[in-house]
């Protein structure tokens, strides 16, 4: 059991209301009671899902058509006593298990990083003392003592708060602490707005408090979304989905084929037995592509080693090609489109507004007042605003090596770099702080006390922009000297700098007497002089903006979703270059839409605030109603069952949390969002690569089979033995083939628009290239061996040309595929890779040596090809690629061209 499920809403609910729901008082339950509601509730901790054996996990793997395909094929081989062969395709059947059984299990890994998260130990009140205890012993009712540094063990309505701040972005996204107070808030306030609530799991920033527990384990919002998380049905990829059905159609094929064929071979031409079953094994040897899944594991390999090198970690191998055919990005805003730092860009003060550039907390970069540089001697107010923000600050900036961190309050950390950027640090190290009022939620300002290096006492606050000017009588104009304080004048300048999605605020001062030693809060009452106001901003990545733009122009659509306040979230997108930044759809919003209304809106809508874990699933499920491929970024517990649930989930490798990361299929290990553009760039090529292959592969599968086919059909003998064809399958094309998952990216990949969720893998230009190329293959190698045949050559002679034929012509064609997009015709393409002529050459010599080789020749039943045929051979792989490759440049003539670098509108989305 878990906590109890009252009517009472928490966070809107009064504290006495809250503990007489749960019997409970503020002195603490006794110890008889938590050991009651321990039995009755259960301990504080997720529960654990079920998990199949190891064994019943590895059988499963089994459990797949094109595995049956290639047993039935290691069988067949079996028959023919090739065990060498046999153990080759068994290998395979293995290699597959072995990896898919690795790669299971990755919702229970993703519960356990939800585990983990949980506080070890906790401080309650047991009996009216203080106590600490495992924080699996945590109980509804119990009294909670919170303290800085600490996790929250449980779901817990605050009683208490003393400068209590805690960091949810786990929960919510937001990038900086949330002030937590005790009043009640509106039932319908999202999550980030629960400000009476401290939640399972999150940290406290600062302060201090004591509140009551009113969830554990799997009633608290952590528990709630690993329950989402194990109940989010994870989608197929694309080319699983499409192999799986193309293995079933295929053996479908094969069986129907070798059964007519073997009835008309029996009962119309009444061959031998023994003779028709060697035909037979050797069709379904020709039509079934044995090495082809270990040529598509080999390419998708190589795929994850690529994006290694790009700092993109993949955890499952078919989500590569997954990444190619991604058409829309949900990508959280927090640490993933922005650096999770807050900075200042915006001080308003006197009569004049000054932007302040820079990156992050290195204290590098100036104040600029429009185009130029402020001077400080023409702005001594500057000065002030560089005193108070380093003097009212608790934070250190930290540097190691190039990068700067901030200790303490991330606001204070871009208040201490503004110091650094207007002034020396130096200028303010003689100054000595005598007294301090910390920032509290209830007051909602701090103000220190401080010694200048003369002896005079000055008072410095900062803190909430309409709190601070109530404190205030008068503002320092751009001089610096005092003047009367417009207050329309500030509010409407708040209004202004907060619709920019800053956060904002305000910075006063004062003399004190210079013998006063102590500070109390009349000491602020009334007598500040307003300094200014500062706008603090979490920016974006530059990185993210470039590839932002580049996702565009390759038809993929960005969309934000954050947990942030719809301001932030909209200025934010404005600075990265998304299509609608100022539609911004509020989870709140969201929760008065059905499934429908969603769907109908999602598409125009690329920012959405305030939202929650499920409105993140419930985004990513409305995408994926429209036949999109949906790619989810986060790196919080709060994204992981989105992640789960997309297509392609990308986790945060250096700021991401575990659960984030095990529920995803990519991990990014610099935190980069410019590298999701370079993974979907090599998801492309590898989804290329993969097409190559199959479209290469399955015209010599083809052709072999019609020419089986075509013999059996006319009563003619077989152009090429079984035992030849197995040579061709399971040696030549393996090894080609494998050259073809080395293939660089073709130009202009990421300017054709994402490919459509439902395009299938035999799309109709690809059958029309099996039938011609098979076709050809046909001709050339009836062609051939009737030459042969004519010229008096042997049987055994006949049929080593036509073997021949048929590795000349596989090789032709490995260079017409090698360019799909463009023609083959040129320098670059004949030129081809390193891999491309390694291969071709290690075939060559070992064709040579089964042609040549005595031993070779007893075992494939070959014979020498004399010189001047072994040129007729080659010239007919010339013509052969001449007539493929007029016929490409045909259709591409001819082909509608695709609007190089056009974003893909939301209605052609939605048809796709």
């Amino acid at each position: 059991m878990h906590a109890p499920a009252p009517t009472v809403v928490w966070h809107a609910a009064g504290e006495e209301a809250v503990l007489e729901a749960l019997d409970a008082s503020r002195e603490g339950l006794s110890a008889s009671a938590a050991a009651e509601r321990l039995d009755s509730f259960g301990p504080n901790a997720l529960p654990k899902a079920e998990t199949r054996s190891a064994l019943r996990r590895f059988l499963a793997q089994f459990n797949n058509l094109l595995i049956y395909v290639l047993l039935g094929a290691a069988a067949l081989t079996a028959a023919l006593a090739h065990w060498v062969d046999t153990g080759v395709i068994l290998a395979v059947v293995v290699a597959n298990a072995i990896i898919g059984f690795i790669q299971e299990g990755r919702a229970e890994q993703a519960m356990d990083a939800i585990r983990q998260m949980l506080a070890p130990k906790s401080s309650v009140l047991r009996d009216g003392e203080r106590r600490s205890i495992d924080s699996a012993l945590v109980v509804p009712g119990d009294i909670v003592l919170l303290e800085a540094g600490e996790k929250v063990p449980a779901d817990v309505r605050l009683l208490e708060a003393s400068g209590l701040r805690l960091e949810e972005a786990i929960l919510t996204g937001e990038s900086v602490p949330v002030d937590k107070r005790t009043a009640a808030v509106a039932p319908a306030a999202p999550i980030g707005d629960r400000s009476s609530m401290a939640f399972s799991g999150t940290l406290i920033a600062a302060g201090a408090g004591r509140g009551v527990v009113v969830a554990t384990g799997g009633a608290t919002e952590i528990g709630r979304i690993s329950g989402l998380l194990s109940t989010v049905e994870t989608l197929t990829t694309p080319l699983v989905r499409q192999m799986d059905g193309f293995a079933r159609w295929l053996t479908i094929l094969v069986l129907l084929i070798v059964a007519v064929l073997f009835a008309y071979g029996y009962f119309v031409q009444h061959m031998p037995f023994d003779d028709l079953f060697m035909i037979v094994v050797g069709i379904a040897v020709a039509a079934i592509p044995e090495g082809l899944p270990a040529v598509l594991t080999i390419t998708l390999a190589i795929g994850v080693q690529a994006m290694a090198r790009r700092n993109a970690i993949i955890r499952r191998l078919p989500a590569i090609e997954t990444l190619g055919s991604v058409s829309v990005i949900c990508t959280d805003k927090t640490g993933t489109l922005t650096r999770n730092e807050m900075m200042v860009t915006t001080l308003a003060g006197g009569a004049h507004t000054w932007a302040v550039t820079g990156v992050g907390y290195a204290p590098d970069g100036e104040v600029r007042l429009g185009e130029a540089e402020a001077d400080l001697a023409d702005h001594p107010v500057l000065l002030e605003f560089a005193r108070v923000s380093e003097l009212c600050n608790d934070a250190a900036l930290r540097r190691h090596g190039d990068d700067w961190t901030v200790e303490g309050d991330p606001m204070e950390g871009a208040l201490k770099t503004l110091a650094a950027k207007i002034a020396p640090v130096s200028d303010f190290a003689a100054w000595r702080r005598v007294g301090a009022i910390p920032f509290d939620a209830a007051h909602r300002y701090m103000a220190v006390l401080h010694k200048d290096p003369e002896g005079r006492a000055w008072i410095f606050v900062k803190g909430a922009p309409e709190r601070v000017l109530s404190m205030c009588s008068a503002q320092l104009g751009s001089d610096g000297r005092a003047e009367a304080l417009d207050q329309a004048a500030w509010d409407g300048r708040i209004e202004a700098i907060a619709a920019q999605g800053q956060r904002v605020l305000a910075l006063a001062r004062r003399e004190a007497p210079d013998d006063q030693a102590a500070l109390t809060a009349a000491d602020v009452e009334g007598e500040l002089v307003l300094v200014g106001l500062v706008g603090l901003i979490d920016p974006p990545r530059a990185e993210a903006i470039a590839a932002v733009a580049e996702c565009r122009e390759a038809g993929i659509r960005v969309k934000m979703i954050t947990g942030d306040h719809a301001g932030t979230a909209a200025a934010i997108a404005r600075q990265i270059g998304l299509e609608n930044p100022d539609r911004v759809l509020t989870g709140a919003a969201l929760e008065q839409m059905d499934d429908a209304q969603l769907a109908a809106v999602v598409i125009e809508t690329d920012v959405f605030a305030r939202t929650s874990p499920e409105h993140k699933l419930r985004l990513v499920t409305a995408l994926q109603s429209h036949q999109l491929t949906v790619a989810m970024t986060g790196d919080g517990v709060n994204d992981a069952p989105a992640l789960k649930r997309a297509d392609a989930g990308i986790a945060m490798g250096q700021k991401g949390s575990e659960a984030a990361k095990e529920a995803s299929d990519l991990v990014l290990a610099d935190d980069n969002f410019a590298s999701i553009a370079a993974a979907v760039r090599e998801g492309r090529t590898v989804y290329d690569n993969i097409k190559k292959v199959i479209s290469w592969t399955l015209p010599t599968n083809a052709g072999e089979t019609l020419t089986i086919i075509v013999a059996l059909l006319l009563g003619l003998a077989l152009p090429i033995t079984a035992v030849q064809i197995l040579w061709i399958n399971l040696i030549t094309a393996v090894t080609l083939g494998i050259a073809l998952a080395f293939e660089p990216t073709e130009p202009n990949t990421m300017k054709r628009p994402p490919r459509r969720r439902g395009e299938p893998l035999l799309t109709g230009e690809l059958v029309w290239h099996v039938v011609l190329v098979s076709t050809l293959f046909l001709a050339a190698v009836f062609g051939v061996y009737a030459y042969a045949v004519d010229k008096g050559h042997a049987p055994e002679l006949a049929r080593t040309m036509a073997v021949n034929t048929l590795v000349v012509l596989e090789i032709f064609h490995l260079f017409f595929i090698r360019n799909i997009y463009g023609t083959s015709l040129t320098w670059k393409a004949v030129k081809g890779t390193r891999v491309i002529w390694l291969c071709v050459a290690a075939i060559t010599v070992a064709q040579f040596l089964v042609t040549y080789a005595p031993p070779l020749q007893q075992v494939f039943d070959t014979r020498a090809v004399p010189l001047m045929d072994g040129v007729l051979i080659v010239a007919v792989g010339a013509v052969f690629f001449a007539i493929i490759e007029t016929e490409k440049q045909i259709r591409l003539v001819f082909r509608k061209p695709a609007r190089a670098g056009s974003q893909a509108s939301p209605a052609r989305m939605a048809e796709a």
